[in-house]
């Protein structure tokens, strides 16, 4: 079993065939999906999907490129549905000092907030870090035993060790499979099994071969194919691992007694269009400014 573990499903630009691309995505072995929010909408949107699909899973919270516009009713409606028992984590989160599409000190307000909000309610957080790793680990030293996974990690291993001695989980997307990316390959080689994970984040950042192509969880695949080159470990090794990790960090059931969620049927609901700052980046793979 694949966990993709952090996908942005209910983008418009799945609206069209959202249930071929969950049929793809199991048919590779990607068994679960991590739906993870951005913004009020975008999480409600993700909430009303994951409950009418098994083995996905939803999280909630505000984007820092969305954190300009989150005032405090942003704020209640991210926590109540944090609070709900089937959110898995809160975020996603952080600071991205690349587009600064929110001031910093507004995007710093908003991550602390979060990490606050997860350790108040005991679930993890998920992670953005885009040119910000001194001002992230500032935050995160302010909340410490905080569980987490740094998200989409794309930079080296030098940037490693604050990270895994916070005790964080290191996802790898299809960003380490671009060929000029040797520092982000050097980094998924030195993270320990305990502490691997993998996503997509689809649309987005479709990995090497498909790249210009829209992102879809099937293509995690290739993610694992090449975390299983540099690390000179097999590819079904490192699928039991990172799912078992995936499992661990956001108390998912073990893979042996998954069952439906409250609500699940057998086709893919219509998830409610959501457009917005990370929306309106370029789906169809890398991300503008992202490592090539």
């Amino acid at each position: 079993m694949i966990t993709d573990s952090h996908a942005h499903l209910y983008w418009k630009s799945f609206d069209d065939d959202r249930p071929a691309v969950l049929a793809r995505a199991r048919a590779a072995g990607v068994a679960r999906m991590i739906v993870v929010g951005t913004d009020v909408a975008s999480s409600r949107a993700a909430f009303e999907l994951c409950a009418g699909e098994p083995e996905l899973f939803p999280t909630a919270g505000i984007h820092p490129h969305d954190a300009r516009a989150a005032g405090a009713g942003e704020r209640a409606a991210i926590e109540e549905l944090c609070r709900r028992p089937e959110c898995v984590a809160v975020g996603e989160t952080g600071l991205d000092w690349f587009k600064e599409f929110s001031p910093r000190n507004e995007q710093l307000d908003g991550f602390l907030w979060q990490l606050d909000l997860a350790q108040r309610l005991d679930k993890p957080v998920v992670i953005h870090c885009r040119d910000a790793h001194a001002d992230t680990v500032r935050c995160l030293a302010q909340f410490p035993g905080v569980r987490g996974v740094m998200h989409c990690y794309t930079m080296g291993p030098e940037e490693l060790a604050p990270y895994l001695a916070a005790g964080l989980f290191i996802s790898f997307s299809g960003v380490v499979t671009y060929p000029k990316n040797d520092a982000n390959r050097a980094a998924a080689a030195r993270v320990p099994s305990e502490r691997l994970m993998v996503e997509t984040d689809c649309p987005y950042l479709a990995p090497q071969g498909m790249r210009g192509k829209r992102n879809e969880p099937a293509f995690v695949v290739v993610v694992l194919q090449e975390l299983a080159r540099v690390r000179g470990e097999s590819t079904e090794e490192l699928e039991r691992v990172t799912s078992a990790n995936a499992a661990d960090l956001f108390g998912l059931p073990s893979a042996g007694h998954a069952g439906l969620q409250p609500g699940s049927a057998s086709s893919a609901p219509s998830a409610p269009r959501v457009l917005g700052r990370k929306k309106e980046e370029d789906g169809a793979g890398l991300e503008p400014g992202a490592p090539g």
